[in-house]
């Protein structure tokens, strides 16, 4: 599982046409559906704390897991900026450790997706269940692998946003489900530039991730002990299809 490096410091940049602000009011929506008002809640996967501050702001106690650093730190800037009493820990989604229970948990932006063994992602869920209170909700998105093998696989996308821009290449393994993106980055130093001369740095990164299917999906959730509730597309928020891309999972806490 990749941890973000280079890219963290910009991720924010590339990411604001993502709108958190309608997951959140979703997700927030799913929640009091299943009773979960107020409480501890759990962000696996919460990066640079955006997911996390918004849902914050409806009054949960957050907890921030994450395996990277850079992302981390960014976090705790918001945190701080917002003086919400968040709780951040750097951990392996795979290996979390939490100091007691939760009353939900919840997964953005295809953060399961990082888990490219699907024993290894049975594992995770069964994680979660673990440290759910008794009857608690797992909500978690993942990207469908027709949205690697259709939309985005051997595609390369492009953006210049001025301070930065990247080229991000995909590529798809269909037999293993895997999508491999190679990111090439450029961000301004603004310690070395001038006003007409400005300093780009380059990086590197290359990350990995699997697609799966809302079946595949359902049966990891069942290996690992939780129940399925209800699957939504995230676009329309209506019954997923075969052409849905991202799908929003509910699943329910059932013994340990």
């Amino acid at each position: 599982m990749e941890a973000y490096s280079s890219f963290a410091s910009v991720y924010d940049t590339f990411m604001d046409n993502v709108p958190y602000g309608e997951w959140a009011e979703y997700i927030y929506s799913l929640l009091c559906d299943h009773g979960v008002k107020d409480g501890i809640l759990l962000d696996l996967g919460c990066g640079t704390g955006t997911m996390t501050e918004l849902l914050a702001g409806y009054g949960y106690d957050m907890i921030g897991v994450d395996n990277s650093v850079e992302m981390l730190e960014l976090a705790m800037e918001k945190r701080d900026r917002s003086g919400h009493d968040i709780l951040y820990l750097m951990q392996d989604m795979r290996e979390f450790e939490l100091y007691g229970t939760v009353r939900a948990a919840v997964s953005v932006c295809d953060s399961v997706n990082y888990i490219t063994e699907a024993d290894e992602l049975a594992g995770v869920f069964c994680l979660v269940n673990n440290y759910l209170d008794p009857g608690g909700i797992f909500l978690f998105d993942f990207n469908t692998d027709y949205k690697y093998r259709e939309v985005m696989g051997d595609c390369t996308i492009a953006e210049d946003r001025g301070e930065c821009s990247f080229i991000w290449d995909n590529y798809y393994y269909e037999q293993e489900k895997i999508n491999e993106y190679d990111l090439t980055l450029f961000i301004r130093d603004a310690e070395h530039s001038q006003e007409d001369v400005p300093l780009y740095r380059k990086f590197r990164e290359t990350h990995y991730q699997r697609g799966y299917t809302l079946t595949e999906i359902c049966g990891l959730i069942e290996k690992a002990g939780l129940v399925f509730e209800a699957a939504y597309d995230m676009e329309t928020k209506g019954e997923p299809s075969g052409k849905s891309e991202r799908i929003l999972v509910a699943a329910r806490e059932c013994g340990k």
